[in-house]
């Protein structure tokens, strides 16, 4: 996980999983077509902090769920 405060993700475009329902429940959401980053925020408190990881990161992280 990389800290970008200076990062704008003011126009991204979030996405959820498909296997996440349609609940409201406890899920993440990915910001895609952003170089190099993958930012990643929680669903339900969609104004509030996000995390910024590199893509090596990421890819290991999804292989290991």
């Amino acid at each position: 996980m990389i800290s970008t405060p200076e990062y704008d993700l003011t126009a991204a475009t979030w996405h959820k999983s498909s296997y996440s329902g349609g609940d409201g429940g406890n899920c993440v959401e990915v910001a895609d077509g952003h170089r190099d980053l993958i930012p990643v925020r929680d669903s339900k408190v969609p104004d509030g902090p996000h995390l910024t990881f590199r893509g090596p990161a990421w890819t290991a992280f999804v292989a290991s769920l």
